[in-house]
């Protein structure tokens, strides 16, 4: 509770600067920005190693306390590795990867995959569920057909021909021989609402083993934290939607991870209308109703599923759905700037 009271402060700080307005929510009564951290001197026992990369189309950071150089450069070279690894694996732009063979060929008969990806996708579907589809691989039908680069869009006759191909039932997982069939010919899926999320999750483990016990890794919009910063707190920040120089939001974080979605991520404009990366699957256009959403929780890999999942449904469904998911709480920014939160924050507010 502690953890929550000083991140509740910290939102009445920062928001009160740029002039949201804070709206308590506890609907339904039973899972991307740069973190924002303070420079630190080498001491005797140790000293701080950190890297920045393009890696998975995003920019991959991380900071690292180490006992020697040795352990320390050692430990980001094998974050920056494990990044590499699974953007080879899991990548829809690499025609080698195991997601471009399966959308090549699983419309066709079934694919075998790695237990790595087999896993990946069966806790996807498991998300599809909790959520009533509003996290849906196969949203990548019709979001192939999208260009934030070049601006270019499918027209609305070519997403309603779509659409049917846009629905999780469509994958058939086989445990037995772990293979993956698409039982409609024009699916395919696209892990960019979980991917890095997972990769943020292995690359802690890795840096657990090798007996780090102080460190960020940050994939996009997706942070996790292993304990804090020798005796602080990390001050990890969420990104204004419409303003890339401020932070909406600044948390003390520690031995946790945060996941944002936001409509600045990926996007284009034409005609005043911001077309961007967060597809409703229902629709196979852009989601409307907010302009970022910050899940707080264990996992980065649930935080960055949640994270696009309550994108989409919106304020109401989606403070429903987290209030309902244990050890996982909200920040919502809807589109008229008002800020959300989820159940746990409002009894910080309510309690000494």
């Amino acid at each position: 509770m502690n953890n929550l009271k000083a991140i509740f402060f910290a939102l009445l700080f920062v928001c009160a600067g740029i002039n949201f307005s804070v709206v308590n929510y506890a609907y339904g009564a039973s899972e991307k920005s740069l973190p924002h951290t303070e420079s630190e001197d080498k001491s005797e026992h140790g000293a701080w190693y950190s890297d920045s990369r393009g890696i998975m189309g995003t920019n991959i950071h991380t900071e690292i306390w180490a006992q020697s150089p040795q352990l320390g450069r050692a430990a980001v070279e094998a974050v920056m590795q494990e990044m590499q690894r699974i953007n080879q694996l899991m990548s829809p732009y690499i025609d080698s990867s195991e997601l471009s063979k399966l959308n090549r060929l699983a419309a066709h008969s079934e694919v075998p995959v790695s237990s790595e990806l087999f896993e990946l996708l069966q806790l996807s579907v498991g998300l599809s569920e909790e959520t009533q589809g509003a996290f849906d691989i196969t949203f990548a039908s019709v979001g192939y057909l999208y260009d934030y680069r070049q601006k270019q869009r499918p027209d609305s006759q070519t997403i309603q021909s779509l659409l049917d191909a846009i629905n999780y039932r469509h994958l058939q997982l086989n445990p037995n021989s772990q293979s993956v069939a698409f039982t409609h010919p024009k699916v395919k899926i696209d892990l960019g609402g979980i991917a890095k999320g997972h990769a943020v999750d292995n690359a802690l483990s890795i840096l657990k083993n090798m007996g780090i016990e102080h460190a960020l890794v940050t994939a996009g919009g997706d942070t996790g934290l292993l304990g804090d910063r020798n005796g602080r707190p990390w001050k990890v920040g969420i990104r204004d939607p419409r303003n890339h120089q401020k932070q909406a939001v600044v948390l003390p974080l520690e031995n946790t991870a945060m996941s944002t979605s936001g409509d600045y991520e990926r996007y284009f404009e034409e005609d005043g209308k911001r077309y961007h990366h967060i597809l409703s699957p229902k629709s196979g256009e852009s989601s409307y109703e907010v302009q970022s959403v910050t899940i707080i929780g264990p996992r980065s890999t649930l935080n960055d599923g949640l994270s696009t999942a309550v994108f989409v449904l919106g304020v109401k469904k989606g403070i429903n759905l987290i209030n309902r998911t244990r050890g996982y709480e909200a920040i919502i920014l809807d589109n008229q700037r008002r800020l959300h939160y989820s159940r746990s924050f409002e009894a910080v507010n309510v309690q000494n």
